[in-house]
Formats: structure tokens, C-alpha cells, sequence
């Protein structure tokens, strides 16, 4: 089975910077996209960032500047550079893995239990 671990979360004052990481592990043939979401209370869950297998990046607008996602495709990994992190970005991050299965192309996502990031004004 396919498993998600975040880490890199925590609590930083407005202004600061934090890079989250995402390992995945498990039998992964194909990965089509890897991405970052966000919820912050009383809110629904949004996309942060995502990079694809053809290493296209999309950023949603609040964060673009401010935020940059990579992958390290050796280790299976992609991370979430934040920097001038403000209160607003306070939210539970999960990781999300897109992968292709099989040659009839099998689509999966699988997502982490989340890390939290709080921001103090």
C-alpha cells in the first residue's frame, strides 16, 4: 500500500518561513502529480500547490511569491517551501499523491494525515 508522512509543521511568527516534506512509500508505478492542500478551521479543504509529472506548477493565487512546492522524484518526495507566512496560511497541510496504475491507466489518490501550521501575528 501506497502511505503519505508529513512533516515540517509548527508555530512561527508572521513574516517567517517553513518547508514542508512529504515522503511517499509503498509500490508506486506511475506518479502523474503531487500536491499540497490546506484547511483551516470552519473552512473546506484547498488546493495549495501541486507540480505534475511534467514538472508544471500551479500555485493558488494567495500563496504565488510566497510559496514554492518541489520533488525529489529519487526519494520520492515533495516539498513546500513557505516564506512571509502570514496569519492567513494558519491551516492543517496534507499531502496528496496522484498515481497511475496499470496500462489501462488506473487513476489513485492518496493523501496524508496532515501537519499543522499556525501562524502568530
Amino acid at each position: 500500500q501506497v502511505q503519505l508522512v508529513e512533516s515540517g509543521g509548527g508555530l512561527v511568527q508572521a513574516g517567517g518561513s517553513l518547508r514542508l516534506s512529504c515522503v511517499a512509500s509503498g509500490s508506486i508505478p506511475n506518479i502523474n502529480a503531487m500536491g499540497w492542500y490546506r484547511q483551516a478551521p470552519g473552512k473546506q479543504r484547498e488546493l495549495v500547490a501541486s507540480i505534475s509529472s511534467g514538472d508544471v506548477k500551479n500555485y493558488v493565487d494567495s500563496v504565488k511569491g510566497r510559496f514554492t512546492i518541489s520533488r525529489d522524484n529519487a526519494k520520492n518526495t515533495v516539498y513546500l517551501q513557505m516564506n512571509s507566512l502570514k496569519p492567513q496560511d494558519t491551516a492543517v497541510y496534507y499531502c496528496n499523491l496522484v498515481v497511475v496504475y496499470g496500462p489501462f491507466g488506473n487513476v489513485m489518490n492518496y493523501w496524508g494525515k496532515g501537519t499543522l501550521v499556525t501562524v502568530s501575528s
